[in-house]
């Protein structure tokens, strides 16, 4: 773990052994999860059979209560979703049906829905029902009463199955609209038998100081009832988080989200977050039985990874930026007092700080760095260090993603790199191969002096950066073969300066790995074919260097 400077270190432990007495007689906050069904209607997110299978197994394994699986009715998917997930590994974690009160006109025992719910076969369903009076007559189409019959009805019929948790839809809106018959939904499903009450505040909308009142409210009439409460939050005003702890406040004692707050529209309350501060921010609570965080981002990675979605550098407690440092400023001060500009130990949730280099940074920065250099304490070597990258940057390059370009930048000034190939020149050739079976190609030819020696190839590839790294490996393999277990494994492309359309700088990242270690280099140029080169050169350097 980088060094946090020893007062930093003790408030950090210090701060952990308080959270582990508080446990012992903290309120404990049930934990459900809705990544794999409520998640999966966020724009862009879907998710394979196999996917929620293993996204079950994961949030099981941190401790999560209850697993809402989806809607057996929705899609065969679904339907198998809850046959599978029977034969995992899920230790206390109890999987949850999702469905909606019975039809209007229709018998509860008659409903396809009621059905299905029940043939999912598990031990918690959970049925979501009407709040507010204007949804029950205009989008349900139903008198008040009947809407209060459909809630009771299927609670009623579905406890005699499982343990019901209901979740009163729009029921902020509702109280708002109309007070009294807010209050009297969720009653009907408490008094038919549900052993949960979840306030979800649909639209996203509510503030803190509403639901924290309104919760409270709607707990006291329900005080004759027995019957647990819980919340559930969209983000629509960036505040789900927020106001779910508000909710926990006034007395929910479960919180739902998903993993990363994805869902519809503007998404829900991230669970990582909400856990995270009921954890190590809140006083008087317990999650997951008192398990351990460290894993937290690590399961946040892993959803993201597995819904093919973009990780969120930004994101509070688990993001890449989470506990990054930049500002030569910061930098220096959390050299010597992490807690200075960092909130917590990012370890207790598995992140790690980062201190990154750019033209903002200072000495400290690069000193942070270059501590694996062993460099001497000699400020001219961190100035040119520095000053090189400044000139970098000024050109395009960016070392925050890139640390394999930055490694050999450092070993250029200090004088330790080792130039194990130079480039004469190189030519790419690309087009049409077959325009009736509309084949294309790419064939890259190399001359390229390695140890004195010099040696031309070609290759071909399924485009030219394949092609340059096959010709390159033709050339190298001989005299390194080390270079064998290297493979890359990511390329990206971004325009730096996108005014000058398409005569702009190119900045090409690579990233490369060989089974032990993976590193990024980057490459600049308004020709992408030279920014690629420069890039996959200084990955082949990185190993070889290393």
């Amino acid at each position: 773990m980088p060094n946090r400077g020893l007062q930093g270190f003790f408030r950090y432990k210090i701060v952990s052994q308080e959270q582990a007495i508080t446990t012992m007689s903290a309120r404990s906050i049930h934990t459900y999860d809705t990544t794999l069904r409520d998640g999966t209607q966020g724009e862009g997110v879907s998710l394979s059979l196999q996917d929620k299978l293993n996204i079950a197994v994961r949030l099981a394994e941190m401790g999560i209560d209850m697993i809402e699986g989806g809607y057996p009715l929705s899609n065969e998917k679904d339907t198998m979703f809850f046959q599978k997930v029977r034969s995992l590994p899920l230790g206390q974690s109890q999987v949850c049906a999702f469905g909606m009160t019975r039809r209007r006109g229709v018998a509860v025992q008659d409903d396809p829905g009621m059905k299905a719910l029940v043939a999912a076969q598990t031990p918690v369903i959970t049925v979501v029902g009407k709040s507010w009076d204007f949804h029950a007559t205009d989008v349900l189409g139903v008198s008040l009463q009947e809407n209060l019959d459909m809630i009771g009805e299927s609670v009623g019929f579905l406890t005699k199955h499982a343990q019901v948790v209901y979740d009163a839809e729009h029921f902020f809106d509702g109280y708002k609209a109309n007070r009294e018959y807010a209050l009297k939904a969720i009653r009907s499903a408490a008094t038919s038998g549900a052993k949960w009450i979840v306030f979800c505040d649909t639209n996203g909308g509510a503030l803190p100081e509403e639901v924290a009142a309104i919760v409270t409210d709607a707990r006291a009439s329900l005080a004759d009832c027995k019957v647990r409460l819980g919340i559930h939050c969209h983000n629509d005003g960036d505040l789900a988080t927020a106001n779910s702890l508000s909710a926990i406040d006034a007395g929910c004692e479960q919180v739902q989200g998903t993993i990363n707050g994805i869902g519809e529209r503007c998404g829900n309350a991230d669970l990582v977050t909400v856990l995270a501060n009921l954890q190590f921010k809140k006083k008087g609570y317990s999650v997951l039985g008192g398990r351990s965080l460290e894993h937290l981002t690590e399961l946040s990675r892993y959803v993201y990874e597995t819904a093919n979605l973009q990780l969120r550098s930004g994101q509070p407690f688990v993001g890449r930026s989470a506990f990054a440092h930049k500002g030569g400023m910061h930098v220096h001060a959390v050299n010597k007092f992490a807690h200075t500009y960092e909130h917590m130990d990012p370890a207790l949730v598995g992140n790690e700080r980062r201190i990154l280099v750019s033209e903002l940074s200072g000495r400290s920065n690069i000193a942070a760095l270059t501590a694996d250099h062993q460099l001497p304490n000699d400020r001219a070597v961190l100035d040119k260090i520095l000053a090189d990258v400044v000139a970098k940057e000024n050109q395009g390059y960016q070392y925050e993603a890139a640390e394999g370009s930055f490694d050999l930048l450092v070993k250029r000034c200090i004088g330790s790199y080792v130039e194990h190939f130079q480039t004469i020149k190189y030519q790419i050739l690309s087009g049409d191969l077959d325009t009736l079976r509309n084949q294309t190609f790419a064939e890259a030819i190399l001359k390229i002096v390695v140890q004195g020696e010099t040696r031309v190839e070609a290759a071909e590839g399924h485009g030219p950066v394949n092609a340059m790294d096959a010709a390159l490996r033709k050339v190298l393999l001989p005299f390194f073969p080390i270079l064998e277990t290297m493979h890359l494994i990511d390329f990206k492309v971004r325009v730096v300066n996108g005014e000058a359309g398409t005569a702009a700088r190119i900045r090409v990242n690579i990233e490369c790995a060989d089974g032990k270690d993976t590193w990024r280099t980057i490459g600049v140029s308004e020709n992408i074919i030279e920014a690629s080169w420069h890039a996959l050169v200084d990955a082949v350097e990185y190993k070889l260097n290393k």
